[in-house]
């Protein structure tokens, strides 16, 4: 099996080692014996996007995530149709923002907090059995109708959408080597959509799941 993946705005939205989430991606999928191709490309880059299975998007400055609003907006329609077709794309911080620009869905908006929320949380999941630990840096946040992570501790309250096969999250972290079951399920959903037939082997996830436990342990052990 081959995939292409795109790292869209790889140089302008990548704050907190959101690069980090990709690598993530890219390692587990090789460990499948999967032939993994990707393409970084930013401002003034033709895209065919036609090419691709999954498309990424981390985290960027206020100035830069300003700079994307009106590029991407250039591929409205590609995205959108991306994104129909059932393919994968994936959003973290501050980039979760421009899912309003290209769908203006009634179902999620951007709200803007008095004050910034700085800090770990902690939320549920119905993806994954272990809840979702993240790190959120922001006042204006996207905040849905229809969460999929729900909030136990910290100050955000209830995070992240779900449309088809695109995830948003304000979630930092990187988010998917903070949380491997839900690495887990993103990579195994998105293999399987390529081959429902594939066998998938054993992640191999154990240091990340040391990680992880090591974290709720020491800082949340009453969660």
């Amino acid at each position: 099996m081959k995939v292409s993946i795109l790292h869209l705005y790889y140089d302008l939205m990548n704050l907190y080692g959101e690069i980090g989430n990709i690598k993530a991606i890219e390692l587990n999928l090789k460990k499948q014996g999967i032939k993994v191709s990707i393409d970084n490309l930013s401002i003034n880059d033709e895209i065919d996007f036609k090419l691709y299975d999954l498309i990424y998007i981390g985290c960027g400055t206020e100035n830069n995530l300003e700079i994307v609003k009106k590029d991407i907006l250039r591929y409205k329609n590609d995205i959108k149709n991306f994104i129909e077709n059932d393919k994968f794309v994936i959003l973290t911080g501050n980039s979760t923002n421009l899912r309003i620009d290209i769908f203006n869905n009634k179902d999620y908006k951007i709200k803007h907090l008095d004050k910034r929320i700085v800090g770990d949380v902690i939320l549920s999941s119905k993806y994954t059995k272990d809840n979702i630990i993240g790190f959120i840096n922001s006042s204006d946040i996207l905040v849905s109708d229809k969460p999929i992570f729900k909030t136990i501790s910290g100050l955000l309250k209830d995070d992240g959408i779900c449309y088809k096969n695109m995830y948003a999250t304000n979630l930092l972290g990187p988010v998917l080597i903070r949380n491997p079951e839900l690495l887990e399920y993103i990579l195994t959903k998105f293999i399987k959509s390529k081959d429902s037939n594939f066998k998938i082997k054993n992640f191999g996830l154990s240091l990340e799941k040391k990680a992880y436990d090591s974290y709720m342990n020491t800082y949340h052990s009453d969660k």
